[in-house]
């Protein structure tokens, strides 16, 4: 029997996000939680992927930036295989990602000290509670803008039928090194997950 689904055929939402047979967390974002992004941040120059896993996020990313680098610790079939973002030492202009569930804090540290423009992370929105968060992250280093999904995203292992919806709130925070002002918190509006008409202005390649 399939553990991510219940006995009646429907998905069952996770609490923690187990590993595939892949390799460690592997849960590919859904391409309309990254138009949801894009559509709202403007990012300038080079962009990393640096937890890639099949591409659905670099691909997504590709309509603003013509270089995507595309990174991970497991070798997927797309970008560079065994690269370890916590022990990089490269900057990058931007570095926007989905983390590993388990490495979360970790990402946030290394792309708070690799990123010379904006570093944007898709995690929990309940990553905003704890106090160690809130010690060594938020009041030293607090993000530009929190970008609170109105819709559920569902994460599902590579390969599964996509069935239901998931009971976790998502969003995007967003470090901008231009900005030191308080956090902003925002809302996105309810319809990137039916493929809402993105607002964006595209960016032609020779911007950057």
């Amino acid at each position: 029997m399939d553990p991510t689904y219940h006995l009646n055929g429907s998905f069952k939402p996770t609490t923690k996000r187990f590993a595939d047979l892949q390799g460690a967390d592997f849960f590919p974002t859904p391409a309309w939680a990254t138009e949801a992004l894009i559509d709202n941040e403007q990012f300038s120059g080079p962009i990393w992927e640096c937890a890639c896993g099949n591409g659905a996020m670099s691909e997504v990313l590709k309509k603003v930036s013509t270089e995507v680098y595309s990174s991970d610790l497991h070798d997927r079939g797309y970008g560079d295989g065994g690269i370890d973002f916590l022990e990089s030492n490269t900057p990058f202009d931007n570095i926007i990602t989905n983390p590993p569930y388990n490495s979360a804090e970790g990402f946030v540290h290394k792309g708070l000290e690799l990123a010379n423009k904006k570093f944007a992370l898709l995690l929990r929105l309940a990553f905003l509670e704890g106090v160690n968060r809130q010690k060594t992250i938020f009041l030293k280093n607090p993000p530009a803008r929190v970008w609170v999904f109105s819709e559920r995203i569902t994460f599902y292992p590579a390969g599964a039928d996509i069935k239901g919806s998931g009971t976790t709130a998502y969003a995007w925070f967003v470090w901008d090194k231009d900005q030191k002002e308080r956090t902003e918190l925002c809302w996105l509006p309810p319809i990137y997950k039916k493929g809402g008409k993105a607002n964006r202005e595209i960016l032609e390649p020779e911007l950057f």
